[in-house]
């Protein structure tokens, strides 16, 4: 069985689409998936599977969502040998070591268009610093991420992607329970 990493996007956030992780943990046992364990919140779940895509992963937990809860939510699915390529790939590496918290990865449908992010960073002009590649974007906020004006909804309308972010700390500790399956 493949292991995988599912980050489910929108939930549990200011009272909309409210998800108890129980409730998804007995889902996906529900839906065929195996060894299903979830983290904090906001949708963190590795999982094995056997056989498939990420897409078909994503799709098949999506549907289940729908059903059960009535309410659709993006989901992205990282393989779990993905994930640890996204996690070596860090271009912020003195962050990860010195201030996890405000580096974020976002994990996308696809990798941003053409020179998107190059665009993207000359028109921001913030403290942030933002580096792509391997369906995942990297962006550390040295001010801290709530009074950044470089928000998700922004970093998907300026790079053309779907995703949903996650801090360091909580990518490091996805990680480390898919090495532990």
């Amino acid at each position: 069985m493949a292991v995988f990493v599912v980050l489910l996007r929108g939930i549990n956030v200011g009272g909309t689409k409210p998800m108890k992780m129980a409730a998804l943990k007995h889902l996906c046992e529900q839906a065929g998936f195996a060894d299903v364990r979830t983290l904090l919140q906001s949708g963190n779940v590795v999982l094995s599977a056997r056989g498939g895509s990420t897409a078909d992963i994503a799709a098949r937990l999506g549907a289940a969502i729908k059903a059960h809860f009535g309410f659709s939510v993006g989901i992205i699915a990282e393989a779990a040998e993905d994930l640890a390529r996204i996690v070596a790939s860090n271009p912020f590496t003195a962050a990860a070591e010195n201030d996890p918290s405000h580096l974020v990865v976002m994990f996308t449908d696809r990798d941003p268009d053409g020179d998107a992010l190059a665009r993207l960073a000359a028109e921001h002009g913030g403290p942030e610093r933002i580096a792509a590649g391997g369906g995942a974007v990297y962006i550390h906020y040295p001010d801290g991420i709530g009074r950044s004006k470089l928000t998700n909804v922004e970093l998907e309308k300026k790079l053309g992607v779907v995703g949903t972010a996650r801090n360091w700390n909580t990518v490091t500790k996805l990680l480390a329970m898919t090495e532990a399956s």
